[in-house]
């Protein structure tokens, strides 16, 4: 957005915040996702665009047109230029900061930084050296996003945790619980996530107090606890498992 230099929005990036899709690193589920940015859990969702003014200073823009967001963030994962500028009009909320770390910078502007006098709470991505619900769920992203190099490196022997995991490991089995529990009572939009995975399967994610589970419909899940920082324990396909997954993903797909 541009009316004078002054007053310019320099976008870098944007952010789906949706039932299906929404930045985990904010909360478990979609209306704690929306509440920790002080919005209402809209039905349709939002999009989130992430840029500097023209002093260099963090801004996030909520504009509810998530469609327009989304096209843009489709655009940029195939590779094409996409101008996204929402229109004043749809921009429901300016919110102080950046709930991600991004590595790049509008060009000719200061360095990132937070805005000063900015009424409200500043959003600031989490730290990098600490272990909580918020790196667990990012840990849990980063499983998903490199599936096949996590899962070959389970072929190869490699252990992700302490010995004693998998269906026998106490933590993983209280996951297992509360994930099949889900099935009979489902949890606030977005507790179960599920999107293709190519070949006929599908990428399942559920979360829950404490854990975050990540698995693919067609092969064996990875649960990552609160108590145990770092660690990423795999769960083997068993006889229950399968039935699980087919279970959370149908249940995503019905609640999205």
């Amino acid at each position: 957005m541009t009316t004078a230099d002054e007053d310019a929005f320099y976008v870098l990036t944007g952010l789906l915040l949706t039932p299906a899709q929404f930045p985990s690193v904010l909360a478990d589920d979609y209306p704690a996702a929306c509440g920790a940015l002080a919005l209402e859990p809209w039905e349709a969702g939002y999009g989130l665009v992430l840029g500097q003014d023209a002093a260099g200073a963090r801004w996030t823009l909520v504009t509810h047109d998530a469609a327009l967001v989304g096209c843009a963030v489709a655009a940029w994962d195939c590779g094409l230029e996409y101008d996204l500028d929402p229109p004043e009009r749809t921009v429901v909320a300016t919110r102080a900061g950046w709930p991600l770390a991004l590595a790049v910078q509008a060009p000719g502007v200061p360095a990132p930084h937070d805005p000063e006098g900015a009424d409200g709470p500043l959003l600031a991505p989490p730290d990098p050296g600490a272990w909580g619900p918020a790196q667990r769920r990012m840990g849990a992203d980063d499983v998903g996003r490199d599936w096949h190099a996590w899962r070959g490196s389970t072929d190869a022997g490699v252990r992700f945790a302490a010995p004693g995991s998998g269906p026998g490991h106490e933590g993983v089995a209280r996951v297992l619980r509360e994930a099949a529990a889900y099935l009979g009572d489902p949890p606030p939009p977005g507790r179960v996530r599920s999107a293709p995975a190519g070949d006929g399967a599908r990428t399942v994610r559920a979360d829950g107090p404490g854990w975050s589970l990540v698995a693919r419909t067609d092969d064996i899940a990875f649960v990552l606890l609160d108590e145990e920082p770092g660690q990423v324990l795999p769960v083997g396909r068993g006889p229950s498992l399968p039935g699980l997954l087919e279970g959370l993903d149908r249940l995503a797909r019905e609640n999205g």
